[in-house]
């Protein structure tokens, strides 16, 4: 085997946080409606050529259903971890940007809870925590899943860049960097 290129046959979980649709009224675009499908072909194109195995993420509006959709089409394992009932979630987190959002989160999801792979944290709406939580969480169990299939382990975030203290993409980046996981970006810009 050529060592040189071992890595770059490696299959991979690939760990994705990352930035939400912007709001109609945003005063700084991060990630604009009109580049949803851009960004939907380079998280495609990334797991093509990181050998993508599987998928583990959450599934807000913008970047983690954009992870989702490209993992479908390429058959991939894809598994979903929410800080609160779907519910909640979907109206905090899906349907409160424009878009189509509601229609693709409640298909992407009932897809993955019929292969048991959705997990309900169960934290409190109103828990500043939740969402750095998910994040560790969705770290957890892609350490746990490479080790299971044993694949390596790439985080991704789908991202501009940080908006300062409080970024919560930036937190993951930080964590995965701190467990000494690969991180790799996509841009949302």
């Amino acid at each position: 085997m050529n060592t040189s290129s071992a890595s770059e046959h490696t299959r991979v979980v690939i760990a994705v946080a990352g930035r939400r649709v912007d709001a109609p009224d945003v005063k700084q675009p991060r990630f604009p409606s009109k580049n949803v499908d851009r960004v939907k072909e380079r998280i495609q194109a990334l797991f093509t050529t990181r050998n993508a195995g599987a998928l583990v993420c959450s599934a807000a509006c913008g970047a983690d259903l954009l992870a989702l959709e490209a993992a479908e089409s390429q058959h991939l394992r894809r598994h979903v971890v929410l800080p609160f009932s779907r519910e909640v979630f979907r109206r905090t987190s899906v349907v409160d940007r424009p878009g189509d959002w509601g229609t693709r989160y409640d298909r992407a999801l009932d897809q993955v809870a019929k292969e048991d792979d959705l997990v309900v944290l169960g934290l409190r709406e109103d828990d500043a925590g939740a969402y750095a939580a998910t994040n560790s969480t969705i770290l957890d169990d892609a350490a746990l899943l490479a080790r299971n299939l044993d694949l390596g382990i790439l985080a991704v975030v789908v991202w501009d860049e940080s908006r300062g203290p409080g970024d919560i993409t930036e937190q993951f980046l930080n964590e995965a960097t701190r467990r000494d996981i690969e991180v790799a970006a996509v841009s949302t810009l």
